[in-house]
This record gives structure tokens, C-alpha cells and sequence, in this order.
């Protein structure tokens, strides 16, 4: 009987540190940005936010989803999802952004925007990203 009772306390003991070991809380680490995109800033100011909304609605919510994220309908198919952008723009710079608007990520849903959209909608939609709580 007592190894009964033991068999099952260590097994409830498992389930209950499996459940509490389900994400990490590691900060994710951002890829260094090149030098062609290194040190750029946003020459708008926080008035294109709104601009950037539109620009950002339009080309960007399907799969960042409306306050970015990361919960649009076409990614909830992507693997992996969509970044939550308003946890991103906290330790993203600018550079950071631009670049990644530009040029996409290899391995993932995001499409390289340069040439579709102008350079000014990518510092438009940065603005916004950067209103996102």
C-alpha cells in the first residue's frame, strides 16, 4: 500500500513540474542588425503613426493580427507564428524594425516588404509599431 501512495505522489509531483516548466522565460535575442541598416532612426515623427496604421492594416494585419500580435487569420497557419509586435518594439530599434520591414525573414512568414511598399509606409508602419502596448 505505502508503495502505492509513493508511486502516485511522485507521479502527480511530475505533472505538476511539467505543467510549470511550459515556456521559458528566456528574452529573446535579437539578430544584429546590418551595417547597411545599422544606426538608422525614424526621420517621421509620431504623427505618421496613423499613416502607418493604414499602411499597416492593409499589408500587415492579416497576419500580425489588428493590434499586432501576432494573432491575424493567415498566421495562425504560419509556422513559426507571426512576432507579437508590441512585445518586439520594446527592445527592437529602429534599425531593427526598418531592416526587417525591408527585408523580411528567411525560414519564416515574413515577406521582405522593400519594393512594395516606400521607404516612407515602412517608417510609417515603424511608427506604428511603435504606438502597439
Amino acid at each position: 500500500m505505502m508503495k502505492k501512495v509513493l508511486f502516485a505522489v511522485l507521479v502527480l509531483s511530475a505533472l505538476v513540474l511539467a505543467a510549470c516548466g511550459g515556456g521559458s522565460n528566456a528574452v529573446a535575442t535579437l539578430a544584429p542588425v546590418p551595417a547597411d541598416y545599422a544606426g538608422k532612426t525614424n526621420p517621421l515623427g509620431a504623427d505618421a503613426a496613423a499613416a502607418g496604421a493604414e499602411v499597416f492594416k492593409t499589408n500587415c494585419e492579416s497576419c500580425h493580427g489588428p493590434l499586432g500580435k501576432g494573432d491575424g487569420p493567415a498566421g495562425a497557419a504560419l509556422d513559426p507564428t507571426p512576432k507579437d509586435l508590441s512585445v518586439l518594439q520594446v527592445s527592437a530599434g529602429d534599425d531593427f524594425l526598418y531592416w526587417r520591414i525591408n527585408t523580411g525573414k528567411e525560414g519564416t512568414g515574413m515577406v521582405a516588404w522593400k519594393g512594395t511598399l516606400t521607404d516612407e509606409q515602412i517608417w510609417q508602419v515603424v511608427s506604428f509599431i511603435r504606438t502597439l502596448k
